[in-house]
């Protein structure tokens, strides 16, 4: 099974759930930036950072995924660089991590647009342009990189670059801030979730509630897209909630309802199977303790029992011992008296005389 990074990479990469994600967050889920407007970017950044001597370190980054936007808006062509960091688990540096991510994208930029007025061979206008290499006229696309939280959990790590910080406020106001961009699905409320247009409203919404059985089994009742939903979205929550759905592998689409309710049952019965051995293996073990106690306990009564009897037939012995010492009783007549022959009565005598 893949691992929850892989597959939540994977599941981004689609165009359609892509545009979705960000038409959510740039635009309250109006239908802004369309998948058929995207472009695939290499996810490799690379960058020599400047000043850095005659052997500069190259920093070297893979971001989860990288798309290029054309984008209509009130009537006004825009170009984004949109990229998306899948998170499975609560990252308490995101904001640093983001912001190298988009200063290596604005460096490649810039060395990009210095590569083509070299190729040109343009004549820069000013000295500060043939120095920078980048000219007054130039521009930089805008680079937003949002945070996908794929975790049911409230977002408990800083939102910006201030929020890592301890300074002194008459200080703050001249550190750069960065803000991170965020998407968790705790803090969508349910009324929100119509705002996606694709299938990432039910992975969202089934995350969100995934610690939480009774809520869940409501909404995958409540709303028909669970009834068929693709094996794709069902794979990817599968995995980053660790729900252990079971459905066939080669369906096409999943009924999570069916899903569910099979699992419930598994657990039942493996609950029943685990019983059934625990509760043996107690009966076993009571078995023995009880067998233990009454062994015990009729050990101690018949040890009582020959004790007892052990006890009598000694005094009676010593009695009709002393009887026959003092010349009372025969040593025939005292065995008689004892129901003993006279040769066991004279071995118990000889036995007592030595104690």
């Amino acid at each position: 099974m893949a691992d929850k990074d892989t597959v939540t990479k994977e599941y981004m990469q689609d165009s359609a759930t892509f545009a979705d994600a960000f038409n959510f967050l740039l635009y309250d889920g109006r239908q802004v930036i369309r998948p058929e407007q995207l472009r695939p970017l290499d996810t490799t950044a690379i960058a020599l950072p400047y000043g850095s001597g005659e052997q500069p370190e190259p920093i070297q980054k893979f971001r989860d995924v990288l798309k290029m936007v054309t984008a209509m808006e009130d009537g006004k062509m825009a170009y984004l660089v949109l990229g998306i960091e899948n998170q499975s688990q609560i990252h308490y540096a995101m904001p640093v991590r983001n912001m190298l991510y988009d200063a290596i994208q604005y460096m490649s930029q810039v060395e990009d647009t210095m590569k083509a007025h070299r190729e040109s061979r343009e004549n820069p206008e000013t000295s500060g342009e043939y120095l920078s290499g980048f000219w007054r006229s130039d521009t930089l696309l805008p680079v937003i990189t949002l945070t996908l939280y794929f975790g049911a959990e409230e977002w408990t790590a800083p939102r910006d670059l201030h929020g890592m910080m301890k300074v002194d406020e008459e200080i703050l106001p001249f550190v750069d801030n960065y803000r991170l961009h965020l998407i968790a699905p705790s803090e969508i409320p349910d009324e929100d979730f119509g705002k996606f247009h694709t299938e990432l409203r039910l992975a969202l919404k089934y995350v969100k509630y995934s610690r939480n059985k009774t809520r869940l089994n409501e909404i995958v009742h409540e709303d028909s897209g669970y009834r068929r939903i693709s094996k794709k979205t069902a794979d990817m929550v599968n995995i980053v909630t660790g729900s252990k759905l079971k459905y066939g592998e080669r369906e096409e689409k999943v009924d999570m309802c069916l899903a569910i309710e099979e699992m419930r049952n598994d657990a039942i019965a493996e609950g029943r199977a685990k019983g059934m051995v625990e509760g043996k293996a107690e009966g076993i073990a009571e078995g023995r303790a009880e067998g233990m106690a009454e062994g015990m306990e009729k050990g101690l009564a018949e040890g009582m029992e020959k004790g007892m009897e052990k006890g009598i037939v000694e005094g009676i012995v010593s009695t009709l011992s002393a009887l026959v010492k003092d010349g009372i009783l025969t040593l025939a007549q005292a065995a008689e008296r004892a129901h003993m022959s006279v040769a066991e009565f004279e071995k118990r005598m000889a036995l007592q005389e030595q104690s």
